[in-house]
C-alpha cells in the first residue's frame, strides 16, 4: 500500500470542510488568548480539566456511561483509571514550567523557550473513551494549546459528557470553552481525516488503521504501536505474587489496556507450579477442545470478534460454549488460559486478544523465553514492552538489549505499571510509543514535552577547541593514521 493510500481512500465533502474548519477557527482564536494568559492561567485550566474528570459523581457518570455505550470494560476500573492516571498526570506536571523560559545553562549559552505548537487534534479510542481525552488535554492545555477531539463513534457520548463537565470548569477559571471541542456526532473518518489534516499536531491512540492515517495525514503526527504484551516467569520469580500481579493486570478493565498481557512465557523448571498458582488465582486452563471452540468464537470470520472483546471471563466462556470453564475452583473464572506453541496468523491466540484470555508458552530455559517473546513480537506488539517476573536483575537488562521493547516492567502488575504508577518513574500516560519497532517516532511515554515547540538561544561562550590527539589519539594508536 502507498503511503498516500488513506488520502485516496477518505473522501471528504465540503460540509464537512466547513464544519472542521469553523471548530478549528474557534479554537486558534481561544488559543491565541490562552497561550498569553500566563502559567497561573495555563496551571489554573489543567487543574480545572483534572478535576472535571476526579470529581467523583461525575467520574462515575462518565465511567458508566463509557461502558454501557461501548460494551467494553467494566466502571469500577474504569472509575479507578479515570481518577489515578489523571492524579499521576497533575503529579507530573505540578510545578513545571511551560511558558516562556524553562531551562538555561549558563555553560552552553543555551536558554530554551516552550512554544505552543497551537491546535492538537487528539484521537482517541473506544476503550477508554475519558481517561484517554482528558490525558491528552491536560497535556496540551499544559503547553498553551487547543485540542478537538476526534473519539471513536461509541466512545463519542462519554467524550460528550467530559466535555460539558471541562466546560463547566473552565468557566470557572476564566478560560474559553473552545480551547477544548469535539467533533460531531456522528464521527466519521472524513471528519477525522479534515481535522488531522486542518490542525497543527496530530496524537493518535487507538486503531492501527488511525495511527497510519494520522502518518499520512501530512500533519506532524504521534501515533502508538499495537499492543501484544508477553510476561516472562522466571524459575526465580515469587510465583504467588507473579501470578497475583499477571491476574490483577489481565483481569483491569476487562483486559481493554494495551498494556495487559496477553501471552504468559513459563519457564519449564516452574511450569506446573506456576499453572497452578494462576489457578489458584483465578485462571481456568481449557482442553484443546475448549481451546478450538474458543478460537471459532473469537475469530469467526478471521477477525476478532466485537461480541467478546471487553467482556468479563465467565462471558467469553458462555459466548463461546464452555460450561466447564464458566466457574472456577473459587467460583466466576477471572481469566481463562490456552496453552500454544506456534506464532503468527495461523495461531491467532498469539496476537492480542482484549479480553481476559491469557496463551502460555513453555520455555526450556530463559534463552528460550526470550526466542518465544522474539517470535511472538515478530507477529504483533514489537516495540510496545515486555513483562519480566524474576529475583535476577541481570535478566531485565538482557530484556532490554535484546527484545524489540521500548519498556521493561519487573514484577509489576503489567497494565497498571507501563503507562506510569505510583510506584514506579514511568510519566503517566495512556499513549506509549514504541520506537521505530512499532512503526513509531518515539518511544517514551506520551508527556507533555511532546505537545511543546521548544526554541533555543545560543550564545557564544569562550571557545574550546579539542586537541586531534584527544579525541583520534586511542584510534591513531590502535589502527595507525
Amino acid at each position: 500500500m502507498s503511503v498516500n493510500a488513506p488520502s485516496r481512500a477518505i473522501q471528504s465533502d465540503p460540509q464537512t470542510h466547513a464544519t472542521v474548519a469553523q471548530l478549528v477557527a474557534r479554537a486558534r482564536a481561544a488559543q491565541a488568548a490562552f497561550s498569553q494568559a500566563g502559567q497561573g492561567v495555563i496551571d489554573d485550566a489543567v487543574a480545572a480539566v483534572a478535576w472535571a474528570i476526579m470529581e467523583p459523581e461525575r467520574n462515575r457518570q462518565l465511567a458508566e456511561c463509557a461502558v454501557h455505550d461501548t460494551g467494553l470494560g467494566n466502571v469500577d476500573d474504569k472509575i479507578r483509571k479515570n481518577y489515578r492516571k489523571t492524579l499521576g498526570l497533575l503529579r507530573d506536571l505540578h510545578g513545571v514550567k511551560t511558558v516562556g523560559v524553562i531551562a538555561e545553562d549558563p555553560a552552553k549559552g543555551i536558554v530554551e523557550i516552550a512554544r505552543p505548537v497551537g491546535v492538537v487534534a487528539a484521537i482517541t479510542p473506544s476503550t477508554n473513551p475519558a481517561a484517554t481525552p482528558a490525558n491528552k488535554i491536560i497535556n496540551a492545555l499544559k503547553g498553551g494549546n487547543a485540542v478537538i477531539v476526534a473519539p471513536s463513534p461509541k466512545g463519542w457520548s462519554a467524550g460528550a459528557m467530559l466535555l460539558e463537565f471541562i466546560h463547566h470548569e473552565l468557566r470557572k477559571v476564566g478560560v474559553s470553552p473552545d480551547l477544548v471541542q469535539c467533533l460531531p456526532s456522528p464521527v466519521s473518518k472524513a471528519a477525522t481525516w479534515e481535522l488531522m489534516q486542518q490542525a497543527d499536531l496530530v496524537v493518535a491512540t487507538g486503531s492501527q488503521a488511525n495511527v497510519r492515517m494520522a502518518y499520512t495525514s501530512g500533519t506532524p503526527a504521534f501515533g502508538v504501536g499495537a499492543g501484544n504484551v508477553a510476561s516472562i516467569v522466571d524459575a526465580s520469580a515469587n510465583l504467588a505474587d507473579a501470578a497475583d500481579k499477571i491476574k490483577r493486570s489481565k483481569t483491569f478493565d476487562n483486559a481493554t489496556s494495551c498494556s495487559s498481557e496477553n501471552s504468559v512465557v513459563i519457564l519449564d523448571a516452574v511450569y506446573d507450579a506456576m499453572l497452578a498458582a494462576l489457578d489458584a488465582c483465578g485462571g481456568v486452563l481449557l482442553d484443546a477442545d475448549e481451546k478450538a471452540r474458543l478460537q471459532a468464537a473469537m475469530w469467526p470470520d478471521g477477525k476478532l470478534s466485537g461480541h467478546i472483546t471487553g467482556k468479563n471471563a465467565a462471558t467469553v466462556a458462555q459466548l463461546a460454549g464452555l460450561s466447564r470453564a464458566s466457574r472456577s475452583h473459587a467460583g466466576q473464572p477471572a481469566f481463562l488460559m490456552v496453552e500454544e506453541t506456534g506464532f503468527g496468523s495461523d495461531y491467532p491466540f498469539s496476537g492480542e486478544k482484549l479480553s481476559p484470555v491469557l496463551t502460555v508458552y513453555r520455555a526450556r530455559d530463559f534463552a528460550h523465553a526470550c526466542e518465544i517473546v522474539e517470535h511472538i513480537y515478530a507477529y504483533m506488539g514489537a516495540g510496545h514492552s515486555v513483562s519480566l517476573h524474576s529475583a535476577d536483575s541481570a535478566q531485565a537488562l538482557t530484556l532490554g538489549l535484546r527484545l524489540p521493547v521500548a519498556r521493561v516492567i519487573v514484577n509489576q502488575a503489567h497494565c497498571l505499571a507501563t503507562g506510569g504508577n505510583f510506584d514506579n518513574g514511568l510519566p503517566f500516560s495512556l499513549s506509549m510509543g514504541c520506537g521505530t519497532w512499532g512503526g513509531n517516532n518515539f518511544s517514551e511515554n506520551l508527556n507533555y514535552r511532546h505537545y511543546l515547540n521548544i526554541t533555543r538561544i545560543a550564545r557564544p561562550i569562550p571557545e574550546r577547541v579539542p586537541a586531534q590527539e584527544d579525541l583520534l589519539g586511542a584510534y591513531f594508536r590502535k589502527y595507525g593514521k
